[in-house]
């Protein structure tokens, strides 16, 4: 009666559930504190200060009898900084303080299951040895990893010593302590030796796993022909329950009973000498693997911890030669036993994930299996990830090396994801099997106990009375089931009836346990389900074996068929979240860093994978496309041509071209192409994109396609502006509508993306695009934007500049002058109707307004060298201004008057670059009406409505948001910009004004200088002058309007001033018959007058008759257009 009492009144089972928590806290503070103290990033400061270095080692040496009084050269940084190794070493001085009280507490425990005479077996009282043994194997991992703490000494040593500088006395569990830091140097010895009196209990508890361990440590030859987890082996069975005593033990981790058997036997080592089943299930452990986890990626080599300590011990030299010969063994075999293993169970997982998405049905009567099928696939993986990280020296090491992890882990994850899925189905099925078998059976067995003690009969009664409660109807109504009382009650009758001498023992009842295993069981498949998929599939510790993962990663990516599966690895990360403690909630961040870490790692190279295939394919299209192009049917035209000529046909070692298309054309569909190969990867890993829209890592929500998007975000922005060809160095850039074809050809590969996965398509190519119209993408890179922008200024239009390139307004187009020299590009091909409509395809209002910004920043630096050439000259300008109608003053003025050609020069060059402009615009307002005519008409008419009298802020208004559409305005807002920024303060408005005026003067007068330059020759066939002067009716006109909009004049009014002195001018140059070389090319300037008042919207022919004669202008024409061949054919 004494043990009974003893066990109502300790509680074992309540003391084992809050130690075993207690003591996973404390493993992993300890964990924790050997992690901070090896990075020197987080190591105490104290411990990494140069000056502390004295006392460091003076602590060391004296540990823990320190006589900081006697020595206090040696801590006198220490007295100094007391208040700071106070506050710095305390939480690490109180973990410690947690390890002396969790040994006293196990210690006390050990001792009242001793004295119980506690009896243990796995298969009757499961749940009180499993938490019996992991009792035992948790205390172990914290000594043993206490003892690993290199600084322990010193954090203790260092905080007692700043204690009692600061109090005067040292801290009270100080000598306790360090007698227990102390006592731990060799751990194994003392370990053995506190366990000595626990060897029955603990035997007893191992060699109840006899029947267990061998049985589920078997190799996969077995598991195969026993069809083990196979639905299908048993059709006439698939939807009666799982058959089984012992539910609980099936998906016990192999992993967990192997930490059991080799520590517990390391402990209580004398049981292998004398008890032959004790040996006989230790030496099977030891051939089953090299080492065991202690935490986390701390393990260690059971087999030389275990040879080492034994071989100090006397009569156990046969022990160590059976550890060797087991170490052999395991060496051997162990590697291509367990990669059977994994075999078997992706075969296994896969049939049963097949079977259960059909039939969600049978995860009720089959949910054994599931989580037996889980249980064993994780014992595998933890398996390879202990032993790949550190892999032994063996003949075959590539048994340590798996490239088709990522099947299994992905079936594991689906296994996960369908239990979480059809949970309520699995509720419907098991709160029947409770209320209508569990509890009529339990009932049945109490019914029929001989004794039933007062304390076991109200936990019994208080089972069937819960469990008979239950109901469908809860399941309907989303009701949340909450059994853990049931468990918990459960333990404590475990604990009761297992003392001895208990009036009711279990070992007596053993239908009792079976029929309470099996209830408890589907108790846990109401409300515990999460808690069951953790114990049986977590793999959180991966995320602290991240080199073995990225290996992992890395294996299978390079496999075809597993990259499918890939995306069960950024899956895993959402494991981690669950491997924190609330005893070491530091932990946590750097866990969750590293998780995401892991997680962006693998997705990205996911990502990228998929894109690089994703984009192989589109530039194999973009190549097939790039053949249908009008460009290259040349050849085919040519061929046709001379087979209708009956010309000779190629010589025979003259290959023949294959024409577009001859690729599609098989004749043995077994023949595999590269494009055959890209498909079927794509399909692959578009596959794993498909499995989960979305997961969640540490509280963030993670979206798989959406690095697939960035991905291609970025590697088709470089794409692009490789596709321009475009090499500052010789100057060499791809056709706009080349590229605009290539872009055409890749976006259509990329929307058949859709018959792959849900991808939005328009928005990724949108935003690359959109990205292109700016002058740097969002990763600072240049875009086509800029590059075709710098190509035009630099290239076309400072060629334009120097008349080796001429503007021809009869093609709407730039042509090279004929030359002696090379051209390095046609002009044409670059700046036709076609090429600058592909431009603003490609650009876009954004990237137009980009290139007219640079346009006139090029205009206003000439400008600015016209208004000092007008300010030098200013004195002889406004003389010529008052005389412009008196021939005789101003031939003397014209000769004092320098520089003329220098300002035509000039006013060429802006013209040129305006008529470009226009010619961009024009392209722009096509491309905008073919694309939006619903947003252009309304633009066009709010356009027509300005009129003269319209305010100025209005009207500026109206023509820029005319001109960002493409359309002509009679002011260009760009330059009315520009031309306002270029004011500065020391400039009054009467002196721009001033300027503006006689800068038009200035070109007035200088026009007859043009007859002398050779080059100003009006063509018929360009429509323009041979040196680009047709182009000074764009720049008077437009350059005018801007700065006079600008000074806010009457901008008519003025250019009549300029057509009256132009006209007087030229006049003059007609009345010069002595000097012939002037009126050379007299009949070509005449044309610029009447081009200059087509070109304005503020002049009209009227004026211009009104002060230059049209029959001068009739007879110009004539003059020109009769030095014109006209050929027909």
């Amino acid at each position: 009666m004494m043990s009974m009492t003893m066990a109502y009144q300790q509680k074992l089972g309540e003391k084992l559930l809050i130690l075993n928590d207690r003591g996973l806290g404390v493993l992993l503070r300890m964990n924790y504190i050997k992690k901070t103290c090896l990075d020197p990033k987080l190591r105490p400061q104290c411990l990494t200060d140069k000056n502390m270095e004295s006392s460091v080692k003076y602590i060391n040496k004296k540990f823990p009898n320190i006589d900081f009084r006697g020595n206090s050269q040696h801590l006198t940084c220490v007295q100094r900084q007391k208040s700071e190794v106070l506050l710095n070493l305390s939480s690490y001085y109180e973990s410690f303080i947690d390890v002396m009280e969790f040994r006293d507490h196990v210690y006390e425990l050990l001792n009242t299951i001793d004295a119980c005479q506690c009896f243990f077996n796995i298969a009757v009282n499961f749940d009180f040895t499993k938490n019996y043994m992991e009792l035992i194997v948790t205390y172990t991992s914290v000594i043993i990893m206490l003892s690993r703490i290199d600084d322990k000494k010193v954090l203790v040593g260092m905080y007692n010593c700043a204690h009692e500088m600061s109090n005067g006395s040292s801290d009270p569990a100080y000598p306790r302590l360090a007698q227990m830091l102390m006592e731990y140097e060799q751990p194994m010895k003392k370990l053995t030796e506190e366990f000595g009196p626990h060897t029955k209990a603990v035997t007893e508890a191992l060699l109840s796993l006899q029947m267990l361990y061998p049985r589920r440590n078997l190799p996969a030859e077995q598991w195969r022909g026993a069809q083990l987890l196979s639905i299908l082996s048993a059709p006439a069975a698939m939807l009666d329950p799982t058959p089984c005593d012992t539910m609980a033990c099936e998906y016990l981790s192999v992993e967990v009973m192997e930490r059991w058997i080799l520590l517990g036997f390391l402990l209580c080592h004398s049981s292998l000498n004398t008890n032959q089943s004790s040996q006989d299930l230790w030496k099977m452990a030891l051939r089953s693997g090299l080492y065991v986890t202690i935490v986390r990626d701390e393990i260690i080599n059971i087999h030389k911890v275990t040879e080492d300590y034994f071989d100090g011990l006397k009569g156990y030299s046969k022990r160590v030669a059976d550890i060797k010969e087991c170490r052999e063994h395991a060496i051997a075999n162990c590697g291509a036993m367990h990669r059977e293993r994994r075999s078997f169970l992706r075969h296994a997982l896969k049939e049963l994930v097949k079977i259960l998405e059909d039939e969600p049905g049978l995860l009720g009567p089959k949910a054994l299996f599931v989580f037996m099928a889980l249980s064993f696939s994780r014992d595998e993986v933890l398996w390879l990830v202990r032993h790949s990280d550190n892999i032994p020296k063996t003949k075959t090491p590539e048994d340590y090396v798996d490239s088709q992890m990522a099947e299994l882990l992905f079936y594991m994850e689906r296994l996960r994801y369908l239990v979480t899925k059809y949970h309520p189905v699995m509720q419907r099925y098991h709160v029947l099997y409770l209320a209508k078998f569990d509890t009529l059976l339990l009932n049945d067995n109490i019914q029929n106990m001989y004794v039933c003690p007062e304390e076991e009969s109200v936990l019994m009664s208080s089972f069937v009375s819960t469990l008979s409660e239950l109901t469908i109807e809860q399941v309907k109504n989303g009701a949340e089931f909450d059994l853990r009382a049931v468990r918990l009650d459960w333990l404590r009758l475990q604990a009761y009836t297992s003392v001895s001498k208990a009036p009711l023992s279990l070992k007596d009842y053993p239908d009792l346990a079976k029929i309470m295993n099996m209830t408890q069981f589907h108790t846990k498949m109401l409300d515990n389900i999460q808690e069951m998929l953790h114990e049986t599939s977590d793999l959180s510790i991966l995320c602290f074996y991240p080199r073995v993962f990225e290996k992992m990663f890395s294996l299978s990516s390079e496999d075809v068929s597993m990259q499918r599966y890939l995306m069960s690895f950024p899956q895993l990360c959402s494991h981690f979240s669950q491997c924190g403690h609330p005893l070491c909630p530091e932990e946590t961040e750097a866990v969750e860093k590293r998780s995401l870490r892991l997680c962006v790692t693998f997705l990205e190279e996911i990502g990228r994978q998929t894109s690089s295939i994703i984009l192989d394919i589109c530039a194999e299209q973009c190549n097939l496309n790039d053949q249908l192009l009008p460009k290259h049917c040349g050849q085919t035209i040519s061929a046709a041509r001379n087979k209708k000529q009956k010309k000779p046909a190629p010589k025979k070692g003259e290959v023949k071209k294959e024409k577009p298309g001859a690729e599609s054309q098989r004749k043995d569909r077994a023949v595999v192409t590269s494009m055959d190969k890209m498909h079927l990867t794509l399909t692959e890993l578009c596959s794993c994109f498909s499995e989960n829209s979305e997961f969640i890592v540490f509280n963030h929500i993670v979206t798989p396609t959406e690095f697939l998007i960035s991905q291609l975000e970025a590697r088709l922005t470089k794409i692009i502006v490789k596709m321009a060809h475009y090499n500052q160095t010789t100057q060499e850039i791809g056709r706009p509508s080349d590229l605009l074809a290539g872009i055409r050809a890749y976006t259509a590969s990329l929307h058949t993306l859709s018959r792959y996965l849900r991808l939005d398509v328009t928005r990724l190519v949108k935003n690359v695009l959109l990205q292109q119209t700016q002058p740097l993408d969002s990763y600072g890179n240049q875009t086509i934007t800029t590059i075709y922008t710098n190509w035009y200024l630099e290239s076309l239009l400072r060629q334009a500049s120097n008349a080796l390139i001429i503007h021809c307004p009869t093609m709407h187009c730039f042509v090279n002058q004929t030359t002696d020299s090379e051209q390095s590009f046609k002009a044409e091909e670059y700046s036709d109707i076609a090429e600058l409509q592909a431009l603003a395809e490609l650009i876009g209002p954004y990237g137009l307004k980009f290139l007219s910004e640079n346009l006139m920043w090029h205009i206003t630096s000439q400008v600015g060298e016209l208004k000092k050439l007008v300010t030098e000259n200013m004195d002889v300008l406004v003389q010529m201004r008052a005389n412009f109608d008196k021939p005789e003053a101003m031939s003397n003025l014209q000769k004092r008057l320098p520089d003329g050609e220098n300002v035509l020069k000039r006013m060429t060059i802006i013209g040129v670059i305006l008529s470009f402009r226009a010619m961009a615009q024009d392209s722009l307002e096509d491309v905008m009406k073919k694309h939006c005519p619903y947003l252009i008409g309304p633009i066009e008419s709010l356009r027509d409505l300005v009129c003269p009298d319209t305010d100025i802020k209005v009207t500026m208004s109206v023509f820029e948001l005319a001109s960002a559409a493409g359309l002509a305005c009679d002011i260009d807002p760009a330059l009315v910009t520009a031309i306002a920024s270029m004011r500065s303060d020391n400039t009054s408005v009467d002196q721009e004004y001033k300027l503006t005026c006689l800068l038009l003067v200035y070109v007035a007068v200088s026009l007859p200088t043009l007859a002398l330059d050779p080059n100003s020759f009006y063509s018929r066939e360009y429509g323009g002058h041979s040196n680009n002067i047709h182009c000074l009716s764009t720049a008077v006109n437009q350059l005018a309007a801007a700065m006079f909009t600008v000074q806010n004049k009457n901008i008519e009014q003025h250019l009549k001033e300029f057509l009256m002195v132009a006209s007087s001018t030229l006049l003059q140059l007609g009345q010069n018959v002595e000097n012939r070389v002037d009126t050379k090319n007299r009949d070509s300037i005449y044309l610029l007058l009447h081009m200059i008042v087509e070109a304005s919207p503020f002049l009209s022919q009227d004026m211009l008759e009104s002060c230059f004669p049209y029959v001068l202008l009739r007879n110009a024409y004539r003059e020109v257009y009769k030095a014109f061949v006209i050929t027909l054919g």
